[in-house]
């Protein structure tokens, strides 16, 4: 039964030359993350062997690629303009890190306070085309088209107290992204058949439950956040999955479809997931201003794609826990922000 929480990628710097005990358990996390029935093909695992490596290479690089952690702290937050296009204050900034659920999930489990903590800080990007009183020709006018950017959605995601742990369970979540995209393709695969139909109503079933449990890098909404259960009543969910899927069965021919489906993918994995520099140039009230603007500051933020049209800015962040206000503050100060 796919175990959402094991230990995955050991740290290994050299691609392409992975552990075979890596590349086994990458093999059977793609078959477990999807249809786990594909075990009763014959050479599954040849089938899968070169797309799952293409696919560990692919996600290892593109974590590896991400820039240092910027220091996310109260003093911070002046230094850097990305830090002050992303928050609308230090005090908000602060306030969406500590009642980040999953920051406050690890800061529970983790077994000595930590004084630094590495996250995947993700956020979506927001364009608007606005009418806003500027400055033209020397003369102030109404109703001047502008451009402003807004970031909704802030999220931290695979927090560590070592940086290195942060971007290993980074490449974890990277690869079940893939994973999901796979299942989520299998599962609009058309069938009349009426045992074909109940197969891909189980299958969507555990695609959604995987999406509210933090399955990859899509946001999550309020209503997510609602849902998500703990980790052994997901467990016990995923295992009856698991159990009607078995029940059902499946022939050859639906097996070696899904199977090639997953195959093919994880072959592509550069085309499904992918990391584009998003450069913009915002004064301190986020409008896009031109290259002459002495008042703007230009941003780099790194901005992940998927083939489904999803995208969000990510950056790793370093913070203190010390900085954040107390949960029981929160409440009372959260209405400022709504």
């Amino acid at each position: 039964m796919l175990n959402l929480f094991q230990s995955f990628f050991g740290g290994e710097k050299s691609r392409s030359h992975y552990p075979e005990s890596l590349i086994e358990a990458a093999i059977e996390r793609a078959v477990d993350g999807t249809d786990a029935r594909l075990r009763h093909l014959p050479g599954y695992r040849n089938r899968l062997r070169k797309p799952v490596i293409h696919a560990v290479d692919h996600v290892v690089a593109l974590i590896d690629a991400l820039p240092a952690p910027l220091a996310a702290g109260r003093e911070d937050f002046s230094t850097d303009p990305r830090l002050a296009a992303l928050f609308v204050s230090a005090a908000q900034m602060l306030e969406v890190f500590g009642r980040d659920r999953a920051l406050n999930a690890y800061m529970k489990q983790a077994s000595v306070a930590a004084e630094r903590v590495t996250a995947l800080l993700m956020a979506e990007r927001v364009e608007k085309n606005v009418l806003g009183v500027d400055q033209v020709g020397g003369q102030l006018r109404r109703d001047v088209a502008q451009v402003t950017v807004s970031f909704r959605k802030h999220q931290l995601m695979e927090a560590a107290e070592d940086e290195a742990e942060s971007r290993r369970l980074l490449k974890r979540r990277a690869f079940d992204h893939l994973l999901a995209l796979a299942l989520a393709r299998i599962v609009e695969m058309r069938g009349e058949r009426a045992d074909l139909v109940r197969q891909r109503d189980v299958l969507r079933h555990k695609l959604a439950m995987l999406a509210r449990n933090g399955w990859g890098f899509d946001a999550a909404d309020a209503e997510d956040e609602a849902e998500a259960a703990d980790p052994a009543s997901l467990q016990s969910d995923l295992a009856d999955v698991e159990q009607q899927l078995q029940e059902l069965g499946a022939d050859s021919g639906v097996l070696g479809t899904h199977l090639e489906c997953v195959a093919d993918l994880l072959s592509q994995a550069e085309q499904q997931l992918k990391i584009e520099n998003v450069c913009m140039r915002l004064d301190s009230m986020n409008i896009q201003r031109d290259a002459q603007d002495a008042a703007a500051h230009d941003i780099v933020l790194p901005e992940l794609h998927n083939a489904r049209g999803q995208r969000s800015v990510l950056l790793l962040v370093s913070l203190t826990p010390g900085e954040l206000p107390q949960q029981e503050n929160l409440l009372a100060t959260a209405h400022r922000y709504l």
